[in-house]
């Protein structure tokens, strides 16, 4: 299983300073990986009391079976992770509030080989850190995987994302995350996080606008573009080639007109 190396934030102490109303049902904050996980994770942190959040681990379907306290809706909690749609994981949610995060697979592409380069990601892919392929190599091996290392963007988004639309999960897109952030003053600002918070069961307070902007601070997130670090100097381009968005229309056609970008 892949692994992630983070320094810890600050965020239970930060969580602190508001007044916390109690989780009435478990919430399962569920994300194809890197589409924005953290951002979201550490946003709703800042609503739930951090007694109520499952922080032992990213739930995935290979730790599945060690962690079904987080999902017990006698003993509510917040959790977060990367669960493909199965008969598995559609049982141990039953009952679950589930939000589903996405991102669009064009800049998906990016994010991904700009992490897997990273001093950050442990993923037994040290090759792809030695400094021999290109960036427009490493990006098509984020389209087309890497045989029994890494899955395909066809393979993840199918199993991540699109299996679970139906099923009554609330949709988000990180890029719309980001616009709001960008404009929280804005009455569209307040309909869109009323809207999150409502599908996690959790009233709006009035101080919400503060408790968002602590969560969102990119440097609670180990993650976040600017926190990561690598010994290769890559100039990765700030959208995806021509090229490279041709392929993944060919290895997911009709993927992103699904999610609601195109």
């Amino acid at each position: 299983m892949q692994r992630v190396n983070l320094k810890p934030d600050t965020l239970d102490q930060e969580n602190r300073r508001f007044a916390q109303a109690p989780l009435r049902a478990p919430v399962f904050l569920n994300s194809v990986p890197k589409a924005g996980s953290h951002l979201l994770r550490n946003i709703v942190r800042m609503f739930v009391p951090v007694a109520q959040q499952y922080q032992r681990q990213f739930i995935q379907y290979a730790n599945l079976e060690e962690h079904g306290d987080a999902f017990n809706t006698d003993l509510p909690m917040l959790s977060w992770g990367h669960l493909p749609f199965s008969d598995s994981s559609a049982v141990e949610l039953t009952g679950v509030r589930k939000i589903l995060l996405v991102r669009d697979p064009y800049s998906w592409v990016i994010a991904r080989a700009r992490f897997f380069v990273s001093d950050e990601f442990d993923g037994n892919l040290d090759l792809l850190k030695e400094g021999k392929l290109s960036v427009d190599e490493l990006m098509n091996l984020m389209i087309f995987g890497m045989y029994q290392r890494a899955p395909s963007l066809n393979e993840i988004f199918a199993h991540n994302a699109l299996a679970w639309l139906g099923t009554g999960v609330h949709l988000l897109r990180y890029e719309d995350i980001v616009r709001h952030l960008r404009s929280l003053e804005s009455a569209d600002a307040e309909a869109y996080f009323r809207a999150l918070f409502d599908a996690c069961g959790i009233a709006l307070p009035d101080d919400w606008r503060e408790r968002v902007q602590v969560g969102s601070d990119p440097r609670q997130s180990g993650t976040a573009r600017e926190n990561l670090s690598s010994r290769q100097e890559l100039e990765f381009p700030a959208e995806l080639p021509e090229i490279q968005r041709r392929l993944v229309e060919f290895v997911a056609p009709g993927l992103r007109s699904l999610l609601g970008y195109a």
